[in-house]
């Protein structure tokens, strides 16, 4: 199906991230794997070039578009199957944490290196006993002055080891406190005495992003560091997760796009029994079951994009989309690694990185099993 969803503006923006892409990301993407990280290089020059923070005004430093270019960065990444290069998580995720609710001071120091990508920031909700339950977050901030004291631990945390901003949700209420008025969230600096990054963390994919635990132990910072009022950091995150979760499911979807056309070629060329294995009823049964499956994701997500743009609130979709579309990216990928046989578990193939990337897709930004109650929820269920 045609996408009519993009302009011209956004078709030659697409082009460029293309040509970025190939020219900066895939010569690295093997040393990066191997690194276990990408370089910092690539972020200047993914701000240089405008991928970072597209959406964002130019007074800011972004490039004055919208949430579209952001899609096309995505959808770009993953066209060459790069899961680690997290430019997305900084840029539409994290990022609007500061444009939405920092002050103008916050907004003045941080937005523009930001969106040059001299800046590289994580998100630090997840703690090792609390995982998509926000409300039992430990880490503490305790008020002394014109300080807060930050203590306790945050885990898989996402450009953990390259950030050198981290917005940290922490509680500063009481034990008495409804849950959804005890969290605030801060900027933390990466070089605040106190704050550590104490472990690299091994993944079975994603295996070029940096995922690492943070310690904080008596750290101090400023009252100025906090983001918008005491108490509203959970009200925070809700507004801000539609659009965590419907990132992940633009990413799955790109994914699942991209593998399934690899795949087609790949059994157009390889031969079986004397031909190739398209002309196999199973195989066209399996490709068509996949194909159907990324047009109906694309035509879903295509109308949550529409909707999403015009500022519309879409908890339930989002939460649908990151739902379906990382369980469809599974199902496509698994199929794929089939119909490579026994070089679909190799890892120079790229379907084989696929699946390991496609795994992690269900788990993180709320499981999705957290996906279901809140769509339950949303139905009045």
């Amino acid at each position: 199906m045609e996408r009519t969803i993009f302009s011209e503006e956004h078709k030659l923006f697409r082009q460029n991230v293309r040509t970025f892409i190939e020219r900066e990301v895939v010569p690295h993407q093997e040393t990066w794997i191997e690194n276990g990280c990408v370089s910092r290089e690539v972020w200047r020059a993914a701000g240089e070039a405008g991928l970072i923070c597209p959406w964002m005004e130019e007074e800011w430093g972004g490039g004055g578009g919208d949430f579209l270019h952001s899609v096309i960065v995505m959808e770009e990444l993953a066209r060459v199957y790069e899961s680690g290069f997290a430019v997305s998580l900084h840029g539409d995720i994290i990022v609007p944490y500061i444009h939405s609710f920092g002050s103008k001071e916050q907004k003045e120091k941080w937005l523009p290196k930001c969106a040059s990508g001299e800046v590289i920031t994580a998100v630090a909700m997840t703690e090792p006993g609390t995982g998509s339950d926000l409300a039992s977050i430990a880490t503490t901030a305790r008020r002394e002055g014109d300080e807060y004291v930050l203590n306790g631990a945050k885990t898989f945390i996402s450009n953990g080891m390259l950030c050198d901003l981290v917005v940290v949700a922490a509680r500063t209420g009481g034990p008495d406190t409804p849950s959804h008025q005890a969290l605030s969230l801060f900027l933390v600096e990466a070089d605040r005495p106190g704050f550590s990054k104490s472990k690299k963390l091994k993944k079975i994919g994603m295996h070029a992003q940096d995922t690492a635990e943070l310690v904080f132990e008596d750290c101090r910072i400023p009252a100025s560091n906090m983001l918008g009022a005491e108490g509203m950091g959970f009200f925070m995150l809700m507004q801000k997760l539609q659009q965590e979760r419907l990132c992940v499911g633009i990413s799955c979807q790109a994914a699942a796009r991209q593998v399934l056309e690899d795949t087609i070629r790949y059994c157009q060329e390889r031969q079986a029994f004397g031909k190739p294995l398209t002309k196999f009823q199973n195989t066209q049964f399996k490709l068509a079951e996949c194909a159907t499956e990324v047009e109906v994701g694309q035509a879903f997500l295509d109308r949550l994009l529409v909707d999403h743009v015009k500022g519309k609130m879409l908890v339930k979709e989002c939460s649908m989309s990151k739902l379906w579309h990382s369980e469809m990216l599974a199902r496509v990928v698994d199929t794929c690694v089939q119909l490579h046989g026994g070089y679909g578990f190799m890892s120079e193939y790229k379907v084989a990185r696929a699946y390991m990337d496609a795994r992690v897709q269900r788990i993180f930004a709320g499981t999705n099993e957290i996906m279901k109650v809140i769509i339950a929820k949303q139905m009045g269920l």
